[in-house]
C-alpha cells in the first residue's frame, strides 16, 4: 500500500500541473490565479513558523510563549478548589 502524500507534496503537485498549464499556454481564469497563489503561500508557510523558532533565542520563545499564555488566560477566572 503506497504511503500517503503529505499536504505539502499535495500542494506541490498541483503547483507542479497548474504550472505546467500556463506554461503551455493555457487560459488561466481566476479561481487558477488563486489556486496557484494558494499554493506557493502553503509551501511557504509551512516552514515559517519552524524557521522562525530556530532563529529565536530561549529566552525570547519563553517570553513570546509567556505572553500567548496570558493573552489565552486573559478574562478567565480561576475556580476555587
Amino acid at each position: 500500500m503506497p504511503a500517503k502524500a503529505s499536504k505539502a507534496d499535495e500542494v506541490r503537485d498541483l503547483a507542479k500541473r497548474l504550472l505546467a498549464a500556463v506554461e503551455a499556454g493555457a487560459p488561466m481564469p481566476a479561481e487558477v490565479r488563486r489556486m496557484v497563489g494558494s499554493s506557493f503561500g502553503l509551501l511557504g508557510a509551512s516552514k515559517g513558523g519552524k524557521a522562525r523558532a530556530a532563529k529565536l533565542s530561549a529566552t525570547k520563545r519563553k517570553a513570546i510563549a509567556k505572553k500567548a499564555a496570558k493573552a489565552r488566560w486573559k478574562g478567565h477566572t480561576a475556580t476555587p478548589s
